[in-house]
């Protein structure tokens, strides 16, 4: 009987709340698969739409209509991650004002429940701040950093998506901010797609583009289909090239300048979506590159052309992680390891354009 005793008493101790590790994050651990959507919803205008309800809006998973099952209108505290590139191309004046912007987005755009994490990348990636939400020390961080070296953006990427979903917020971002194309990555841009699509991590891209590259500059300033709704019938439209971020004004388009020459010899370019091969001190940001991370998670990309307008380009950003909507369903999709789309409408009559995720790889 005293045996008995002492192993229910062991099982009672192993079973104790106390020795469990605490979960402090938005997460469901139980085999019900809840799918986070979050939403950014404008008008023809490019102004932030504000004041739905949760019946305006409609999920469609492969075609088929799910049930929301969670809907947030307020600003829902964010999980963020921040990689920038400190390149030897971003010495100087480019270095200087990423710094500054960077300072004033922590501090003063975020919110004070929202974390953070800070990670920069030359010819490799390196952490510089873990998850935090002293939000000023992490910009502090950023002030013995030298830029140096080459461009390991997506090995950078590839390390932030894991460390991004494991955020305790419910929304997960990410902010990659680069003035050139990827030369010393080991990691693959196919890879790193698919690494994004099973996510659920928000990946935003600012790109800074002193080139003078307008066919680059076209191409990203392009945003993801338009859905136009009146009464329930949706379809699918793409507008005339509105502002990058909504609410504001195309920075202006340079002339384009000569393509940079051929990499040296003995060095072997990165594919590029854009084909124009490794970066040399003349070439452009790779805008096909970033979007082909930013467009499936929901975010965007965004090509500047002086280092002077980071500070604007940042506050976009901060300004639409505050003014989105969250959703959520529970999927139905098997874990097969295939790409489940995902598409929001809205039933409200109206000119909307609506970005979110566009699937999911369920692996």
């Amino acid at each position: 009987m005293r045996m008995f005793g002492a192993v229910v008493a062991l099982c009672f101790t192993l079973a104790s709340p106390q020795e469990r590790p605490v979960d402090q994050g938005f997460s469901f651990r139980s085999n019900v698969n809840l799918t986070n959507v979050t939403v950014t919803v404008t008008n023809d205008s490019g102004h932030f739409v504000t004041g739905l309800k949760r019946n305006d809006f409609e999920i469609y998973e492969d075609g088929v209509l799910q049930s929301t099952s969670h809907f947030d209108a307020e600003r829902v505290p964010v999980s963020l991650g921040i990689t920038v590139d400190t390149s030897g191309s971003m010495v100087g004046e480019r270095w200087v004002a990423a710094q500054a912007a960077l300072s004033r987005f922590l501090v003063d755009l975020l919110g004070e429940q929202d974390e953070v994490f800070l990670q920069r990348f030359d010819s490799r990636p390196e952490l510089v701040q873990l998850w935090t939400s002293d939000r000023r020390a992490a910009g502090r961080m950023l002030a013995g950093v030298t830029p140096r070296g080459g461009t390991a953006m997506y090995d950078a990427v590839a390390d932030a998506i894991p460390l991004a979903q494991q955020g305790t917020k419910r929304k997960k971002a990410l902010v990659i901010i680069s003035d050139g194309q990827d030369t010393s990555s080991q990691t693959r841009p196919a890879e790193l797609t698919r690494l994004i699509q099973e996510s659920e991590v928000l990946v935003y891209a600012i790109g800074i583009d002193t080139s003078g590259n307008q066919r680059s500059a076209q191409r990203a300033s392009q945003p993801a289909p338009r859905q136009v709704t009146t009464a329930v019938t949706t379809q699918t439209k793409r507008p005339p090239v509105p502002s990058p971020f909504p609410g504001r004004k195309p920075a202006t388009v340079k002339p384009p300048t000569p393509p940079a020459s051929a990499p040296p010899a003995g060095r072997t370019a990165v594919p590029s979506t854009s084909g124009s091969g490794t970066r040399g001190s003349n070439s452009g940001v790779n805008a096909d590159a970033l979007r082909s991370m930013t467009d499936d998670s929901g975010g965007r990309t965004e090509i500047i052309y002086s280092a002077q307008d980071l500070e604007a380009a940042t506050a976009g950003i901060a300004g639409e992680l505050s003014q989105q909507y969250f959703l959520a369903y529970t999927s139905v999709a098997p874990k097969d390891g295939r790409w489940h789309t995902i598409e929001v409408r809205i039933k409200k009559k109206g000119d909307y354009l609506v970005r979110a995720r566009r699937g999911f790889i369920a692996s």
